[in-house]
């Protein structure tokens, strides 16, 4: 974190994607380091931050609050974009990509969500009982690094993921591989892709109007469902487009009672269909990920009401996480990358951070931190993996529970308010005995 957040870097980066605001008394970085103390859970709130760095600073927390609410969205998504750019370098130096679907392809998931809903700290709506909705996100994330490498940010919690798809086409580059959900099934995201010499797996939309050229063709059974495949053919702005649809007929219905999913590609022939349904039922890695920074890092603050401040605050959780992911591919390069996938649970490594951040901060001279900021890359990675081999990963290994037992139907007895556990323990063990 030290390296990444460095202050000099920070303030580069501020004064190289900032259009309107400025840095006076209170620099960009600075937002950085408190936020960073509120995201990875060392402190409950950016209050709390700020009196822990009140020394360091010569802002009211008014002052603070009003520059956080300014945080334009283009640093936010460069803050993004180019600490990935680094953390990728760093995890491709200690070994810990993963095993590729597809070797030769850049494979991109793309899928987006909203924030969840803040104090209505807002006068305008603070007396309607409505979710305050402070905005939305389109991320995408490298599965072979585990890394966010790009994210979109959308102020209108109303807004259409759609609306902001330009945006998103912008980072499209050759021999990438996009995959997505239903909502990037568009005529134009999808003629971009094949346009800039790309390549995607995106579910069909059911308003998308297309033209079958041959029949389905059943492919063989997998493990979820039959496999069919035809050729479609789909128009845009004059232009036409002959595409692979792979149809996946279920054996189990999903949580949406659908027993079939279709899928558009224009990769060539000489991909198996079930190759493509592989990479497409992969896309859950991301759905993992919104999972893991909402369980384990606070990136979605209750208080930040003001759409700039709480889409800076969520881009800082993704920062961590992707923080989170180089110290995993440090651990992989020693022990092994399909072992610590498996079986490290990000909640330990996170819980140890926040658990020992505050006494290392008083036990070690702020001195002893600020060397690594200036630290070479190589030299970087060459301490993560010194640092690896001497892990205890029993410390950190996931909790495995067995298969679900079947509910025991429930009793409701209207004369029977209560129960006493003490009583209903000693028939427990009289019948085990």
């Amino acid at each position: 974190m030290s390296h990444i957040f460095a202050p000099e870097r920070m303030d580069r980066l501020f004064t190289k994607h900032a259009q309107l605001q400025y840095q006076q008394d209170l620099l960009f970085s600075s937002q950085v380091d408190l936020m960073s103390l509120v995201v990875c859970g060392a402190h409950k709130s950016v209050h709390a931050a700020y009196k822990a760095r009140a020394a360091n600073l010569s802002v009211s927390t008014t002052a603070l609050y009003n520059k956080l609410c300014g945080i334009e969205l283009s640093v936010s998504q460069a803050l993004v974009r180019e600490t990935a750019q680094d953390l990728a370098e760093l995890v491709k130096l200690v070994g810990g990509e993963q095993t590729s679907v597809l070797p030769g392809y850049c494979i991109k998931i793309v899928d987006g969500t909203c924030l969840k809903g803040t104090d209505h700290r807002l006068k305008a709506i603070r007396n309607l009982a409505a979710s305050a909705l402070p905005g939305k996100a389109i991320v995408v994330l490298e599965p072979q690094l585990k890394l966010v490498t790009d994210i979109v940010l959308i102020e209108d919690g109303h807004a259409q993921e759609r609306s902001e798809f330009d945006s998103g086409l912008n980072i499209v580059e050759a021999q990438d591989l996009w995959c997505g959900d239903r909502n990037f099934c568009t005529l134009k995201f999808l003629f971009t892709i094949q346009n800039k010499k790309a390549f995607f797996v995106i579910r069909q939309h059911r308003g998308m109007g297309l033209k079958e050229l041959e029949e389905l063709k059943s492919i063989g059974v997998t493990e979820t469902g039959e496999l069919f495949e035809q050729k479609v053919e789909i128009n845009y702005g004059g232009e036409t487009l002959t595409l692979r649809r792979i149809v996946l007929k279920l054996f189990t219905p999903t949580r949406d009672k659908e027993w079939e999913i279709a899928i558009f590609s224009n990769l060539p022939e000489s991909i198996p269909a079930e190759k493509i349904a592989e990479i497409y039922r992969n896309r859950w890695n991301l759905e993992s990920l919104f999972q893991t920074v909402t369980k384990n890092f606070n990136g979605e603050i209750q208080t930040l009401a003001y759409p700039k401040a709480a889409l800076f605050s969520f881009s800082m959780a993704l920062v961590s996480y992707n923080i989170l992911a180089t110290i995993k591919g440090a651990l992989g390069g020693i022990h092994g990358v399909g072992k610590i996938e498996a079986s490290l649970s990000d909640f330990y490594l996170v819980d140890e951070i926040q658990g020992t951040y505050r006494g290392m901060m008083i036990a070690i001279p702020a001195l002893e931190w600020e060397v690594f900021q200036t630290f070479p890359r190589d030299k970087i990675a060459q301490i993560l993996q010194q640092l690896s081999v001497g892990v205890n990963l029993k410390q950190f290994l996931k909790a495995t529970r067995g298969a679900k037992k079947p509910k025991v139907p429930i009793i409701y007895d209207s004369k029977q308010g209560h129960i006493s556990t003490r009583v209903n323990a000693r028939k427990f063990r009289y019948y085990i005995s």
